[in-house]
């Protein structure tokens, strides 16, 4: 398993009126998991689709809103990988409030695909290698 946690504080341009995080902001926070979680291991998605050609789109998203976050809270976006990523990656997040309780889950699947044939590919090896020693 490999777990990487990031920081986040709640703008207020990402709230609704009652001063909640708004529902559709929430997979913005997963994907600052997700790039940070990768960036973490040594490459980037910049670099993964600049040097490899390889690109990362979603191909599902599933949440579960359990509390509120609020303007101006720190958020720990913990970002998961509950096995080793072949032509599938999925992230599990969760997303927690400064009392460290879950406030969201999330769980992101994306597969790797060839930017120039638009066919899937098996995760690039800089990924795998950095991630071996977790599984």
């Amino acid at each position: 398993m490999y777990q990487f946690n990031y920081k986040k504080r709640v703008r207020y341009a990402e709230t609704d009126k009652m001063g909640y995080l708004y529902y559709g902001h929430y997979a913005k926070y997963y994907e600052i998991g997700r790039v940070e979680a990768i960036r973490s291991l040594g490459t980037s998605y910049a670099s993964m689709e600049d040097d490899m050609g390889i690109m990362l789109p979603v191909l599902s998203l599933e949440s579960r809103y359990i509390k509120p976050a609020f303007y101006d809270e720190e958020i720990e976006i913990q970002s998961i990988l509950n096995e080793m990523p072949d032509k599938m990656i999925t992230f599990h997040h969760k997303l927690l409030n400064s009392n460290q309780e879950i406030i969201n889950k999330a769980t992101v699947k994306l597969f790797f695909v060839d930017m120039q044939s638009g066919k899937r590919v098996s995760a690039p090896n800089i990924l795998t290698d950095q991630l071996k020693k977790y599984f």
